[in-house]
């Protein structure tokens, strides 16, 4: 959640400014085609839906920035001077040109620029300003806000277990690249440079633990963080299993009592809150005691992610008890385990079914009263089948942003997928940066004693 703070007609002068950047996608490009066009023509002309696109960023950077809220777009006018740059930083940037007293009407001249500084888009706005003082609560949405809030941390000492591939090593050069970790990589010396020589990655400056295998790389990496060397393990080449049997050896001094989980962050083009899934990845037919575990696990994770009090649903497939359904009973007692203070820093209520876990209308016409229906952040999921399908269907189906994790141990653990983007390993390795100084300077609201 942030806040945003409009300025008055009288308040704005000539030659003010404001800016946003922004990383387009393919996938944004798919989404405004589908949405004003055909999905077709994404990929017919580098120019399709430009103009729409940066009238979109121009007019939400009006509302939101200069005047901002209360302010009404009266008319725009765009210019496309250039194909619109894909996974590069795209600069927005308006400025006051003139006021008019009658009609409160502000001039602004608008530009998008390229990471080269070439103009993309030139528009000239006129706007209604507002004419007393506003603001409004906007709940964060898009990912990329996580490596914003990145930027004031220092790059976070991280165990690579096992890069024993081009994608694995890459992930670790971009996320080291981006300014998130400083990696140590746990693996064959020889191995790793001969992969990063033929993939033509840098690993000058970057720690070598020197293995002899998966399984050494896996304990190694795993003592390693026990003892405090590294904040945070990202997995490699290797199976999981290896490096979550590491990770609960006692040696390792990694496990807190708890179970460990996975918690997937998306953002969906279609849906204008981020929202958790757990768990998808790690625990297949969880019981409920071990979904008490998920549940805290994920408001802790959430919290560090920037929500304040996680709502979190747990998911069946209806609403209501059904002794028969044992994800229906589950909802209902993780619900009453949170009002009696056994899972905290969150309200919790179940069952619910999908609909009215994430819509408003489903849940008023449904009749459920609850602080969560409609508005969860969180989605316990019955099983790891109806996790894994729900997240993929957001990820590959619906051009989601994802950030994941396993939490529950004593640092943030980074499970690479080979089928994972760029920008998802990313925004993980953002997650983990962020979970583990939201873990240091406040542990028991991150990883909170559990009472019985």
């Amino acid at each position: 959640m942030r806040t945003i703070v409009n300025k008055t007609f009288d308040e704005i002068k000539p030659g003010d400014t404001a800016s946003a950047q922004r990383t387009l996608q393919n996938r944004d490009i798919r989404a405004w085609c589908i949405a004003f066009g055909d999905a077709g023509l994404a990929e017919s002309s580098d120019m399709h839906g430009a103009a729409g696109i940066a009238t979109a960023i121009l007019t939400s950077l009006v509302g939101s920035a200069l005047p901002g809220p209360g302010s009404s777009v009266r008319s725009i006018t765009v210019e496309v001077k250039a194909a619109l740059p894909i996974d590069a930083v795209l600069t927005a940037k308006i400025v006051v040109r003139e006021k008019r007293a009658d009609g409160l009407l502000v001039i602004l001249d608008g530009q998008c620029i390229g990471p080269t500084g070439q103009p993309v888009a030139n528009a000239m706005i006129e706007v209604v300003a507002p004419t007393k003082r506003l603001q409004r609560n906007v709940l964060e949405h898009r990912l990329d806000s996580l490596l914003e809030r990145c930027h004031d941390l220092k790059p976070m000492l991280t165990g690579v277990v096992h890069p024993c591939s081009a994608e694995a090593l890459a992930g670790a050069v971009e996320a080291a690249a981006a300014g998130l970790i400083v990696p140590v990589l746990f693996g064959p010396d020889k191995q790793l440079h001969g992969i990063a020589a033929a993939a033509k990655l840098d690993l000058s400056g970057m720690r070598v633990v020197a293995t002899d295998g998966p399984e050494d790389s896996a304990l190694k990496a795993a003592i390693a963080a026990g003892a405090g060397d590294v904040q945070a393990l990202m997995k490699g080449s290797l199976h999981t299993d290896v490096l979550l049997h590491a990770i609960m050896q006692k040696e390792a001094r990694l496990r807190t009592g708890r179970l460990l989980s996975h918690c997937a962050m998306m953002s969906v083009p279609t849906y204008a809150r981020r929202i958790v899934i757990t768990d998808v990845a790690l625990n297949i037919a969880p019981d409920t005691d071990q979904k008490r575990d998920i549940c805290q696990n994920a408001i802790g994770f959430a919290r560090a992610l920037g929500v304040d009090q996680p709502k979190v649903a747990v998911l069946a497939a209806i609403e209501m008890v059904n002794t028969k359904m044992q994800a229906s009973l589950d909802g209902a007692v993780l619900a009453k385990m949170a009002d009696r203070g056994q899972i905290v820093g969150g309200l919790v209520d179940g069952p619910l079914d999908l609909d009215a876990a994430v819509d408003a209308d489903a849940a008023k016409i449904k009749h459920i009263r609850s602080p969560v229906a409609g508005v969860a952040d969180v989605l316990v999921v019955p099983n790891i089948e109806a996790g894994n399908m729900i997240y993929k269907n957001l990820a590959f189906m619906a051009d989601s942003q994802m950030a994941g994790l396993v939490v529950g141990a004593r640092v943030p653990i980074v499970l690479t997928s080979r089928a994972d983007t760029p920008d998802a390993r990313r925004f993980s390795a953002a997650a983990a940066v962020l979970y583990a100084d939201a873990l240091a300077r406040d542990p028991a609201g991150i990883l909170p004693e559990l009472s019985e």
